[in-house]
């Protein structure tokens, strides 16, 4: 059975896995093309931060940043090493989605990277219907950032 956990930063695992979220993408992404969120950038109050339990262990995170009315960007997307290729993304999306329709988002958007290593994530966004967009927010052109949307039903 899944659960979620609002905010709990402070949680030792959380903690250790939000670090090595943000250790992998920045070594990933080229100077200047890095938007992935330290521990301080998410606990501001245009985002909310969900941990992902299923009993008592960690499977991942995702956090929810509200843009313009309606619109809602995902950030800090993670999967822990342990449940990776076992369909564990698909239920963190599936819970943020859920997330972001009971708060009246009508539009989700997230930047991901443009390289081999940002492949997977890419993939998974495609399966969700995630198409491509021109920046939104504050984000600009960049050959290393690629953007993408997706309307969300709120009947389904």
């Amino acid at each position: 059975m899944l659960k979620s956990i609002e905010g709990n930063f402070d949680h030792p695992e959380v903690y250790e896995l939000l670090k090595k979220h943000f250790i992998e993408l920045r070594a990933a992404s080229p100077e200047g093309s890095a938007h992935v969120l330290d521990v301080p950038g998410l606990k501001v109050p245009s985002i909310k931060f969900w941990s992902l339990w299923e009993n008592d262990t960690l499977i991942g995170c995702g956090a929810l940043k509200f843009l313009e009315d309606g619109h809602g960007e995902f950030k800090s997307i993670r999967v822990h090493d342990k449940f990776r290729k076992k369909g564990n993304g698909k239920k963190v999306i599936e819970y943020l989605i859920s997330e972001a329709k009971k708060l009246g988002i009508k539009r989700i958007s997230i930047e991901t990277g443009a390289s081999d290593f940002f492949k997977p994530a890419r993939k998974l966004f495609n399966q969700f219907g995630f198409e491509p967009c021109e920046p939104f927010a504050h984000y600009k052109e960049d050959i290393n950032s690629v953007y993408l949307s997706k309307l969300i039903d709120h009947f389904k």
